[in-house]
């Protein structure tokens, strides 16, 4: 049984938080949780697919020139070599679940 509680955490980006929750070659699933006025840099991925679900507050992704809002319960799929990046333009946390397959480790090209 694996929950946020138990899970291996990691800290990225500015004071981001993430833990993951399947760490597989085949599959990547992590609970990541973003404080207001944060961001990752825009990117792409090779061969990895994801799909973004949002757990609570709204996730903005803009992905290839389009915004996209996510609220809770709402998710969104990036293709490979989709270029995209994920944002908290709220005043609110927001927690979601990415789920890479296959993982999404070693397959990332950041963009200026």
């Amino acid at each position: 049984m694996i929950s946020k509680e138990n899970a291996e955490h990691y800290v990225w980006g500015d004071g981001c938080d993430g833990w993951y929750l399947m760490k597989r070659q085949d599959m990547l699933v992590i609970h990541e949780k973003m404080p207001p006025g944060t961001r990752e840099k825009r990117h792409y991925h090779a061969t990895s697919r994801q799909f973004f679900f949002v757990l609570m507050g709204v996730l903005t992704m803009e992905l290839d020139g389009n915004i996209h809002e996510i609220s809770a319960q709402q998710g969104i799929e990036i293709p490979p070599h989709a270029k995209h990046q994920a944002r908290n333009d709220s005043d609110l946390p927001v927690e979601f679940i990415v789920i890479s397959h296959p993982t999404a480790r070693g397959d990332r090209t950041d963009l200026p």
